[in-house]
């Protein structure tokens, strides 16, 4: 009797570490599933407000309204007077592109910023796509007690029509 108690023990000791390892494990996917989410949707929500918008000039990096939607979309106001809701992601962080289709070659690809291309302060048509994305990808740092590890950088991006949605 005594024998099997011993050995119940170890058992239990010897298999602890592993289950209190898949434990963290799946803890730590869960936050890398939210966290990947909640990029997607605040990129999907400057996606939106752009293709709802007048006159926003994609060609140009300072332009006011971009510059509006990336923080209506990180703070929830157009002013970016309220504090981010995802911790360490900043306007500067979110690339804002536009993508015309091209029926000669049937691809997607990037419209150029010219008065033949999307340039439409210059008289350029609307571009078709509008394409928001975290190019050098967003760290998430993954911890697990005792195991040190390396960050994943998370890249999501979103596509949505220029017309609106």
């Amino acid at each position: 009797m005594k024998s099997r108690r011993g050995s119940i023990l170890i058992e239990t000791a010897m298999f602890t570490p592993v289950l209190l390892l898949l434990l963290f494990g799946l803890i730590e996917l869960a936050k890398i599933t939210y966290t990947y989410y909640a990029l997607q949707k605040t990129l999907f929500t400057v996606a939106r407000y752009l293709a709802t918008q007048q006159g926003v000039n994609f060609c140009d990096d300072t332009d006011a309204l971009v510059a509006e939607a990336k923080a209506f979309a990180l703070t929830g106001s157009t002013d970016a007077s309220a504090e981010s809701y995802i911790r360490n992601l900043t306007a500067d962080q979110i690339q804002v592109r536009i993508e015309r289709f091209n029926a000669a070659t049937g691809e997607i690809g990037e419209c150029e910023c010219s008065p033949t291309g999307c340039d439409i302060a210059n008289g350029g048509q609307q571009p078709d796509y509008i394409v928001v994305s975290i190019p050098d990808g967003y760290p998430f740092v993954v911890r697990i007690p005792q195991i040190p590890t390396d960050p994943i950088l998370l890249r999501p991006r979103v596509r949505v029509p220029a017309s609106g949605i």
